[in-house]
């Protein structure tokens, strides 16, 4: 480093200004903390209302393109905001009722289901009660024999069974023998137990208390959605004249256009790929013998925009519904290893050779997002999280001093930015990278910096 260069400032971590110089400026630590929570608090308290307005802020970048091939062919922006919602509107419906006569025979079936299931389940814990009853011996040996402390005061356990639908029952206790053989007064004494037989809502009950709060996001997202898309390029045009400088203008405008171009390209592929998917995974399905290979084709379809935990989703209920068809263990492994490997070709070699290298993302930050968005929007968060991804991917390559964030979120050969020390911080951490502890570490990564060290000055 030259002598006369200026000492570079981070602005998280400022340098301590030298003597007679003026103050530091306050950390931005705690600042950024306060907003993080504050925002991850605003996100999960107003989910309701920005789960549909991010839906249909995706969707609207997604049909842009559209509108504009609709407008050079002479197709107003009303009309082409029509035919996008209609057709939207017709797929959900047609989807719809193509799987209410299989969800609703699930629904019909769902205590017979459940029945069958736990007498499933009870058969498989039967096979392990040796070791059940052998982790019991453990326990009880563990507590240091409190149960025969207990045993040997002669305190009585009484356990109750209460048929369905019996919310009480009476017990009378009477002494001993040899006390009413003394002529000790018989004390009797009710015992009135009471149970509450109010149970949980049932799964029923809850898609229909769910229902019209969905219906009604879907609404607003259509709406809202129609709004955007008839407006033309107003959007665009207000978004631009926010900025100052021609420069900045035509910077947003091109960012918008990359935004729009990357989440087409993306949800394309994906959308491609996952119907290609879902055809598969409905024929293996029909293949094993599986009831409703429609509503798994569909699943699969749509499990398939969730990253990692959508394949575990579909693979672990694949596993207990084939349990419940078929009386041997070995076909439900197998109907699981079928929905798995599906999803695992389909992810390692079908979508990378798709998806532009430029859109693939680091699969830790992928994850983490998902899971992020789970949390503060439980199944639609996972769905929007890998497209807002790559919102963000486009928008730090355009907004100043994000160009390190984008290269963090970006896959294992992410696009170059203008960094003149990208080179370099590669050669460190090849040089790391090479030898196995932290002391030779040290030692290889000091000669890197040697290597690039400016030489003295005369």
């Amino acid at each position: 480093m030259a002598q006369n260069a200026p000492p570079s400032r981070s602005p998280l971590f400022p340098r301590r200004p030298p003597e007679g110089g003026r103050p530091a400026p306050f950390p931005r630590w705690p600042v950024i903390g306060i907003f993080l929570i504050l925002a991850f608090g605003f996100l999960a308290e107003a989910r309701a209302f920005l789960m549909p307005v991010t839906l249909a802020l995706l969707l609207f970048f997604v049909f842009v393109p559209f509108r504009r091939l609709m407008a050079r062919i002479g197709v107003g922006a009303g009309a082409t905001a029509g035919i996008v919602t209609l057709g939207l509107v017709v797929t959900v419906l047609v989807l719809g009722y193509s799987l209410s006569g299989p969800v609703g025979s699930l629904i019909d079936n769902s205590d017979s289901i459940s029945a069958q299931l736990e007498d499933r389940f009870e058969r498989l814990r039967e096979n392990f009660r040796g070791i059940e009853e052998a982790a019991a011996k453990i326990d009880e040996l563990a507590q240091g024999g409190s149960d025969t402390d207990v045993a040997e005061t002669g305190a009585p356990t009484t356990v109750i069974d209460l048929p369905p639908g019996q919310t009480e029952v009476s017990a009378t206790t009477t002494a001993p023998a040899e006390a009413q053989a003394g002529g000790t007064v018989v004390a009797e004494q009710n015992i009135t137990v009471d149970v509450d037989a109010a149970a949980g809502p049932t799964t029923l009950q809850r898609l229909v208390t769910l229902g019209p709060e969905i219906g009604s996001q879907i609404v607003f997202t259509l709406v809202l959605l129609f709004f955007l898309m008839s407006a033309g390029d107003l959007m665009y045009l207000k978004i631009v004249q926010s900025f100052d400088s021609i420069t900045d203008k035509r910077a947003a405008y091109l960012a918008l256009r990359e935004i729009e171009d990357s989440l087409g390209r993306y949800l394309g592929a994906i959308t491609m790929i996952n119907v290609a998917l879902g055809v598969a995974i409905g024929l293996a399905m029909w293949a094993w013998g599986m009831p409703y290979p429609l509503v798994w084709g569909v699943a699969g379809f749509v499990l398939n925009y969730i990253p990692y935990i959508g394949a575990m989703a579909g693979t672990i209920t694949g596993v207990i519904v084939a349990m419940l068809v078929f009386d041997d263990l070995l076909r439900p492994v197998m109907v699981g290893l079928t929905f798995l490997l599906l999803t695992s070709l389909e992810g390692q070699f079908v979508t990378p050779q798709f998806v532009s290298r430029r859109l693939r993302m680091n699969k830790v930050v992928v994850f983490l997002t998902v899971a992020l968005w789970a949390w503060l929007w439980s199944v639609l968060g996972m769905v929007v999280a890998v497209p807002m991804l790559v919102v963000l991917r486009v928008l730090c390559d355009h907004i100043p001093g994000m160009e390190k964030l984008g290269n963090f979120i970006a896959g294992e050969a992410p696009p170059r930015f203008d960094d003149p020390d990208e080179d370099e911080a590669r050669e460190i951490v090849d040089a790391g990278e090479e030898v196995p502890d932290h002391t030779a570490a040290d030692a290889a990564t000091a000669e890197v910096v040697e290597e690039h060290a400016d030489p003295p000055r005369p």
